[in-house]
């Protein structure tokens, strides 16, 4: 009888142990762009293949977040990390989406570029005149929140909605006055010389980037997210604990110059994933609300309804 209770005991933990492997799902489809640090140090140390044995990852390349979460809402990925921007277009548009986890604001990693022989002084400058940028990006954020500070809005200047390789091309040919980007692209065209920083994010209150699911993918495999925050927030750790290595990883990926991947690396603070709390959540409506009233954002929308709760 005591064996016999000993093997049944056996079994029942077995089978519990078999149940909580199972709970990871089969595949993980995880969009990333060339900015994302704490993505591609996780992806070349394959983190989430060691810490997930049973899921196949897939790493998916986009060149900017409005596109990644185009291809969220065609079920063509699983979770992805963007600014805070473009989750706010893809809820106004019916993307069934939600917000998993939040980093830290990065108010110098966004920046407003000019040519050094520009006469746009400041902000203010910027009335009647061309900007380019990528429509629902941070970088849309960004423009839009240093207008107004500047007592400008919107249709003050000629927006140019351009992806960050075409905005480049445009600035550097003179066809725009004024490039508004995030990093890499602002380290790389200030390592080259001939330009210079009109603004950045200081003092604008800006949000962080944020990480966004599918949310049946997230209402499926609750503890299987909560796992693969941890062990993305572990890979942004390594900035830090193995600089050195890591700018070379990062380098690897994006082939640029040392210095331009380290002034990246010096542009954004210590950036572990967080919970998206109220102040979050407060921080994404007033920036919807900002976007909405400028017509820029084809109706209101209710942050909270695409906050991620277990219980959904």
């Amino acid at each position: 009888m005591r064996l016999q209770k000993v093997f049944l005991a056996g079994l029942a933990l077995f089978s519990l142990a078999g149940s909580v492997m199972a709970a990871d799902p089969a595949t993980l489809r995880i969009g990333y762009q060339k900015g994302s640090i704490t993505l591609l140090l996780a992806k070349e140390h394959r983190l989430l293949e060691k810490r997930f044995p049973r899921t196949a990852v897939q790493w998916i390349e986009f060149p900017a977040g409005p596109q990644m979460l185009e291809a969220m809402n065609v079920n063509a990925l699983d979770i992805g990390s963007t600014g805070d921007i473009p989750p706010l277009f893809a809820q106004a548009a019916g993307a069934d989406l939600v917000y998993i986890g939040t980093e830290p604001p990065k108010p110098q990693a966004e920046t407003i570029l000019v040519r050094a022989d520009s006469p746009l002084k400041g902000i203010a400058d910027l009335k009647g005149k061309k900007v380019a940028f990528q429509r629902g990006s941070s970088s849309h954020n960004l423009i839009l929140r240093a207008l107004n500070k500047a007592g400008l809005n919107y249709r003050d200047i000629q927006p140019m909605n351009l992806p960050p390789a075409n905005a480049r091309a445009a600035f550097e040919q003179g066809s725009v006055d004024a490039w508004a980007i995030w990093e890499p692209y602002s380290s790389l065209a200030l390592s080259q010389g001939n330009v210079r920083v009109l603004a950045n994010g200081e003092g604008l209150n800006l949000s962080g980037p944020v990480y966004t699911a599918r949310r049946a993918y997230a209402q499926d495999n609750g503890a299987f997210v909560h796992a693969l925050l941890d062990e993305l927030t572990a890979a942004e750790g390594l900035t830090r604990s193995q600089r050195q290595d890591s700018l070379n990883v990062v380098k690897k990926y994006m082939g640029l110059p040392d210095e331009v991947i380290a002034s990246y690396f010096d542009n954004r603070p210590p950036s572990p994933i967080l919970p998206v709390d109220e102040s979050i959540i407060r921080a994404q409506q007033t920036t919807a609300d900002l976007f909405y009233q400028n017509q820029l954002l084809p109706k209101a929308i209710d942050v909270r309804e695409a906050v991620w709760k277990e219980a959904d």
